[in-house]
């Protein structure tokens, strides 16, 4: 385990084991979908319940789509935006689907302050749907690390 997987896979365990779901909620604003949280658990499984509109984060290395390779497009699990084309994804060996951009007009950024240092939280711009977070230390040509949830994603082949 290299010293970048190390420390993602550390601070998913903190980031999940610090978690209070009873206080933290989705991105609030206005959204083009909006949901009471009773729908939201109708529409989604107990994992993207509890990451999407919760803020929490799955274990490293648990998502099948960190190794999925096919052309296709990665939508939002909560309302089916398409949010990532698969060829800006890369394997950023830290155990979550990265990316280095997202499609135009797919997400929405804000500072995550949970842990030790400010992050950016990214959520999907429609609903709202916590995805992941966003990190400088990406490939060219963004130098950025879009590092999502699995759970938070469909992928839908070309």
């Amino acid at each position: 385990m290299n010293r970048r997987q190390f420390l993602a896979a550390s601070t998913g365990f903190l980031a999940t084991a610090a978690v209070l779901p009873q206080t933290l909620t989705a991105s609030e604003g206005d959204f083009e979908i909006t949901m009471s949280e009773a729908e939201w658990k109708k529409r989604l499984t107990p994992q993207q319940f509890k990451v999407l509109r919760k803020e929490s984060t799955e274990r490293p290395f648990t998502s099948p789509l960190n190794d999925e390779k096919r052309a296709g497009t990665y939508h939002c699990a909560g309302c089916d935006l398409p949010l990532y084309p698969s060829r800006t994804k890369y394997d950023s060996g830290t155990g979550w689907p990265s990316f280095w951009e997202p499609l135009d007009n797919a997400i929405g950024t804000k500072p995550d302050r949970k842990l030790l240092r400010v992050r950016t939280e990214v959520h999907c711009r429609r609903c709202g749907g916590h995805l992941g977070h966003v990190f400088n230390d990406g490939p060219k040509p963004t130098g950025k690390r879009h590092c999502l949830n699995g759970v938070a994603l469909n992928f839908r082949p070309a």
